[in-house]
């Protein structure tokens, strides 16, 4: 799936983070989302590396990368320390700044990375996400049947751990598959390494810590960063699935604005998970956006 891309481990911020790499010229940082990995980019990486130094990462908690216990608050699947995690990585591989794209969780991750990091992140693209905030200050009956998630894994542990561990074959299928595309958009390839790294339980229980840091500690972050003013600086590029819940539910441009100065961004004709089930559009709508 990744052809001429070299898989690698770098040691940051007190866990492992496992990633790939390709490519020349300014470094573009792929970040994924749930339940996922890096896998999610394999349909537009090779096209990204023929003009960019392509890192692909697994999140803190997902895929290869390390899976630490969470803590009593859950700081340590905060978005600001997994996106701590990838800064750290990319200094490490010697880049002050780089391009970052992030997809769902990936995207969390990626615009507190750029709330933290002004200095570092040149541009930011984030695909089908709304701001947590909004997300769950806004919820409606759609919202939540839709995204039954969001409030199933943030319960305590290990319950929603013990129930994903009995049958994880059958969440996986039900989280991905139960989208506007059905499973459509998934290789056969694809499909089994997700499936790979959600049969073990750590990455069970680092995908629960991620959601419920996202309904805690995430939050008194983002509030704050609302009370002080503070926004994001990079020029700004969001996309979301028109036949996704994002698009039904909210309206992204407008929270988006609330947190960045410089923001644009429209729907694709496509469901959730958009690298995967329309890629040649999202190369359309993001190589011109990073090259100007």
């Amino acid at each position: 799936m990744f052809s001429g891309f070299t898989p690698h481990v770098a040691d940051v911020n007190g866990t492992h983070i496992h990633f790939i790499r390709r490519g020349t010229g300014p470094a573009l940082l792929l970040l994924h989302g749930h339940p996922q990995t890096h896998v999610i980019w394999h349909k537009v990486a090779q096209q990204l590396a023929e003009r960019y130094t392509v890192i692909a990462a697994d999140l803190r908690g997902y895929g290869d990368s390390g899976k630490p216990v969470g803590l009593p608050d859950h700081s340590n699947y905060s978005k600001r320390t997994m996106g701590q995690d990838q800064v750290d990585l990319m200094a490490t591989l010697g880049f002050k700044e780089f391009l970052l794209m992030g997809h769902d969780r990936g995207g969390r991750v990626a615009y507190r990375m750029a709330l933290d990091h002004p200095e570092v992140i040149r541009k930011l693209v984030v695909l089908d996400v709304a701001p947590t905030l909004a997300m769950y200050e806004k919820t409606t009956l759609e919202f939540a049947t839709a995204y039954y998630h969001w409030f199933f894994l943030i319960r305590p542990a290990p319950f929603p751990e013990l129930l994903i561990n009995s049958h994880p074959e059958e969440y996986l299928k039900h989280t991905i598959g139960g989208r506007s595309s059905g499973m459509a958009p998934f290789t056969p390839e694809a499909y089994a390494e997700y499936l790979r790294c959600l049969r073990d339980p750590l990455t069970i229980h680092g995908i629960c810590e991620d959601y419920r840091a996202s309904a805690g500690i995430d939050l008194d972050h983002e509030r704050s960063d609302l009370a002080a003013g503070r926004k994001i600086q990079c020029e700004m590029l969001a996309l979301w699935g028109g036949n996704g819940v994002i698009e039904k539910c909210f309206d992204p441009l407008a929270e988006w604005q609330l947190l960045a100065n410089k923001v644009s961004g429209r729907a694709l004709d496509c469901g959730h998970y958009i690298p995967e089930d329309a890629p040649e559009a999202l190369l359309a709508e993001v190589l011109p956006f990073f090259a100007k």
